[in-house]
């Protein structure tokens, strides 16, 4: 039970600190997870785009907007589960987001921010429902020293808020925690959720990094049309009404930067942690998917600010 707390607890961090945390303006990528001891899979097509509106010229104040759309393509051969979908296999699911930020800095060292925004996530199978919609609201603080650091101290970031959404099964706010650090020449740290990292730049001029990392990653999506999965795991014969991965991995990364702005990224992962699942209207899992832990890779480009 407290290994489930933790890993919600982890989760529901996720979307909001993600993007409190990027200075990404654009970005386009591509994830493949091919389940280990299984024949299902899963692709993930994501693009995103944040726009900062200045509204001084000294750029202290600004108004983001920011759009992402994610395709998930779900790929189910397993004749178990199979078996257990009937005639409701979910081959896709796809996530719209759109949120509004406003942030400012009263000085050189502090900027603070507040988002609120909707998420669309579905598998569209009919007309749009209120079980579609997802809202959230937060706000956040970033101590930014990695410019301008004290004296005798090492570059450092540090960002801290608290998030509130609509995700079935929370209903409360949580804090979102992340540390930044340079600690050696070409050498930095992250310490925080959704991910936490050890970077090495393998030249002076940081045009190629090398990392090693810890991350969750998830998929949610509501189902349109419920039903009810035919397994000994539903022995309640309860109605799954969303389609959901939960996974917790180990990995090596690398970014090659081909200007100050752009770079490429490429990982590749091992899960410590994975649970595809079906879940019912209060949260409750009721068929287990996938659980065995699998490769991961992901890979590309993004525009940074």
């Amino acid at each position: 039970m407290k290994k489930n707390l933790m890993i919600t607890f982890c989760l529901a961090l996720f979307a909001f600190a993600t993007s409190a945390q990027t200075t990404d303006l654009a970005r386009v990528e591509y994830l493949r997870l091919p389940f280990s001891k299984s024949d299902n899979s899963i692709n993930r097509y994501r693009a995103l785009v944040q726009v900062p509106i200045p509204l001084d010229k000294e750029k202290k104040r600004l108004f983001v907007i920011g759009l992402e759309y994610r395709y998930v393509d779900i790929n189910i051969e397993d004749a178990e589960d199979v078996f257990a979908f009937n005639k409701n296999l979910v081959t896709s699911t796809q996530q719209m987001d759109a949120y509004l930020g406003y942030v400012w800095k009263p000085n050189d060292d502090w900027r603070f921010g507040v988002k609120g925004g909707v998420k669309i996530q579905s598998d569209f199978e009919g007309s749009m429902v209120s079980d579609d919609f997802i809202y959230e609201v937060g706000a956040y603080a970033i101590k930014d020293k990695k410019k301008n650091p004290e004296e005798g101290k090492k570059p450092y970031r540090f960002i801290a808020g608290l998030t509130y959404s609509t995700t079935p099964g929370r209903w409360y706010p949580l804090p979102i925690l992340n540390y930044y650090k340079e600690f050696h020449p070409n050498w930095t740290y992250t310490l925080g959720v959704p991910k936490t990292n050890v970077r090495h730049y393998l030249n002076d001029t940081h045009k190629d990094a090398l990392q090693a990392f810890l991350t969750l990653d998830n998929v949610y999506a509501n189902i349109q049309q419920n039903f009810v999965p035919i397994s000994d795991q539903n022995s309640e014969a309860k109605l799954a009404e969303s389609i959901q991965m939960t996974i917790g991995l180990v990995g090596l990364g690398y970014e090659h930067f081909f200007t100050d702005h752009l770079l490429f990224y490429g990982y590749a992962a091992h899960s410590v942690y994975n649970d595809f699942r079906l879940e019912d209207g209060d949260g409750k899992k009721i068929y287990k998917i996938n659980t065995e832990n699998s490769p991961y890779f992901r890979a590309g480009f993004k525009f940074k600010y």
